[in-house]
């Protein structure tokens, strides 16, 4: 009796103690969140591999991301070894799609064998932002890689303040997302303002744009351009209600709208409502302000891009930067259907709207912006191939703070607090920790782009091409990426001046000495 009394005393013991860790720690906010219980995932997880293989999913079959994307992505934010031994577990041999970049066997740039190489190289993007345009603030972004739009009262307060800081540590852009410029962004990470269809943080009373109000919060924080969102990859137009409930105080005054009221965003705009008033509502931003301004749309019907283009064909107005979302894309909440069925996927969309501007001879002048599931290496050197500038992550920077793809994004119930406005859940989540972790993921991303591109003999992603690119259909064919996207010769290139530029950048940044390891301690 006394035995079973003392183990069972022990065990009490041992519990609290273990909830008492786990309360305490930060490297994890799920067991903060839920303490002791929260351990069995982690264990499950450990000896996930060994379960999977024999009894549920293989590392490549879950969806949006599979097992093997996740880890890639944890590994790195956490600068842990994110190498793959044994071989590629794809199944190359029956897919169709799958992209195979050509190396080359002699090239003038050489691929370094250090781990970490790469990860301290600046890998900026090859145009300069507003330059063709003469913004006053035209600036070439230190970046290819920023971080994309995911407003403050769709992720969590400590979720925001870490993409921020982390934004900063990287050297990266964050965009605000259509839900304004809140507290949480001003962690000395450099700015993107987006302005949605409700003008969330630049509206007067009656929820209209409001110019002073927006000259007001760019000059109030580090904002170095300013997006119009037309239309989301995952939801596009479509508007959204925001509910009286969710609606705290701090979000109602970031966003400019009043507590207790059903806060509904409009599915278009109101400011303009055609192609001639949108281009006269971008130029007056960009004199009130001296930014470059640009849009992000998903692409369905091409009319707006052939009008769009024909209308900037003469100079005197456009806009500075594309921003092409893919219908993969994530969102906080939407309808099935929009998800699934609503705006072409990435390669299909990009492809259509560059060819219209390539095609007006307009592709240089513009910075093309590409997202959805593009902050995986494979996905963005495609994107790049075909013409993309730079790319901007949303779900993948929100693996590297702890998200752990538990899809309850729309429920308001995340497990780690990453998007919730829960303040128990958003606890678990320690913003200085994960800002190094947003650090790590991004600069392994762009190390990984750096050292396939060096392997197929640039310099740098923006100089890839069409012709470093094949699509496998199973192992009976290779397409070139040019003819599975009809691209024409120069397509995806760089124009002369940009490509020389780029180069010279990248070329006086390149390592010099020896290839071996550096020492670790």
């Amino acid at each position: 009796m006394k035995s079973t009394l003392a183990l069972a005393t022990l065990a009490a013991a041992g519990t609290a103690g273990l909830a008492a860790r786990d309360l305490l720690q930060k490297q994890h906010s799920l067991k903060r969140n839920f303490p002791v219980v929260a351990n069995a995932r982690y264990l499950l997880e450990r000896i996930g591999p060994e379960l999977r293989q024999y009894i549920v999913t293989s590392n490549d079959e879950e969806r949006p991301f599979s097992r093997d994307q996740r880890a890639w992505v944890y590994a790195s934010s956490k600068m842990e070894n994110n190498y793959v031994g044994f071989g590629t577990d794809n199944d190359v041999e029956r897919v169709e799609g799958y992209p195979i970049f050509k190396h080359r066997t002699f090239s003038d740039v050489s691929a370094s064998t250090h781990t970490h190489h790469g990860e301290e190289t600046p890998l900026p993007c090859a145009k300069v932002l507003g330059g063709p345009r003469g913004r006053r603030h035209a600036f070439r972004p230190e970046s290819v890689v920023n971080i994309s739009s995911m407003s403050f009262g769709s992720l969590s307060a400590n979720a925001v303040h870490a993409l921020n800081e982390g934004a900063r540590l990287a050297g990266c852009l964050q965009l605000t997302g259509e839900g304004s410029l809140s507290p949480h962004h001003r962690h000395g990470g450099d700015l993107v303002f987006q302005i949605g269809t409700a003008y969330f943080g630049c509206r007067d009373e009656e929820g209209r744009f409001d110019l002073d109000k927006l000259t007001e919060v760019v000059a109030s924080a580090p904002v170095r351009a300013i997006e119009i969102k037309l239309s989301q990859g995952a939801k596009p137009g479509l508007g959204g209600m925001l509910p009286a409930a969710k609606i705290s105080p701090e979000i109602a005054q970031t966003r400019g709208i009043p507590e207790g009221v059903d806060c509904a965003s409009p599915s278009r705009h109101t400011a303009f409502d055609d192609i001639d008033s949108m281009l006269d509502f971008v130029e007056l931003l960009a004199e009130r302000t001296g930014l470059p301004v640009g849009i992000k749309s998903a692409v369905g019907d091409m009319g707006f891009w052939e009008e769009l283009a024909e209308a900037m064909a003469d100079g005197t107005r456009g806009v500075d930067f594309i921003a092409i979302d893919g219908g993969e894309g994530g969102t906080g909440a939407a309808p099935l259907v929009f998800s699934d069925a609503v705006a072409l996927p990435f390669r299909l969309a990009f492809a259509r709207v560059y060819a219209v501007f390539a095609r007006a001879g307009l592709s240089d002048r513009v910075v093309w912006v590409g997202s959805g599931k593009l902050g995986l290496p494979e996905n963005a050197l495609v994107a790049f191939a075909l013409g993309v500038d730079m790319v901007h992550v949303a779900r993948e920077a929100m693996l590297a703070v702890g998200c752990i793809q538990a899809q309850k994004c729309h429920t308001d119930h995340c497990p780690t607090g990453v998007a919730t406005q829960n303040q128990w859940l958003a606890r678990g989540l320690d913003p200085t920790l994960k800002a190094h972790r947003v650090n790590n993921y991004i600069r392994t991303l762009r190390r990984d782009l750096l050292k396939v591109s060096e392997a197929c003999g640039v310099w740098h992603p923006g100089l890839l091409s069409v012709d470093d690119v094949e699509l496998l259909l199973g192992n009976r064919k290779a397409t070139p990426l040019a003819e599975v996207y009809d691209y024409e010769p120069g397509w995806g290139l760089l124009g002369d001046e940009d490509a020389a530029a780029i180069t010279q950048i990248m070329s006086r940044t390149a390592p010099s000495g020896d290839d071996e390891e550096p020492p670790t301690d």
